[in-house]
């Protein structure tokens, strides 16, 4: 509706009863998911935050089999 020639964003937004920045929010999200603005989709967003979480757990993973690696070469060593 606000994309229409004939009417305003802010026409829209009272008569939706929301704000005009929460509809030009809306909007521009739109504009991204569809593809006419450049950003993130949704789904980019969301597949960007689990890839990053588990990046985290990975070298959290890593840290620990450094330290049990190298704790339990320590106890192998033989004293000469």
């Amino acid at each position: 509706m606000a994309r229409r020639p004939d009417t305003s964003v802010a026409k829209v937004a009272k008569d939706l009863g929301i704000s005009e920045s929460c509809l030009r929010r809306w909007m521009s999200v739109d504009d991204v998911e569809a593809g006419r603005k450049e950003g993130l989709t949704s789904d980019e967003r969301n597949e960007l935050v689990e890839l990053r979480r588990r990046t985290r757990v990975l070298e959290l993973e890593n840290e620990i089999l450094k330290r049990a690696s190298a704790y339990f070469a320590r106890e192998n060593v033989l004293p000469k």
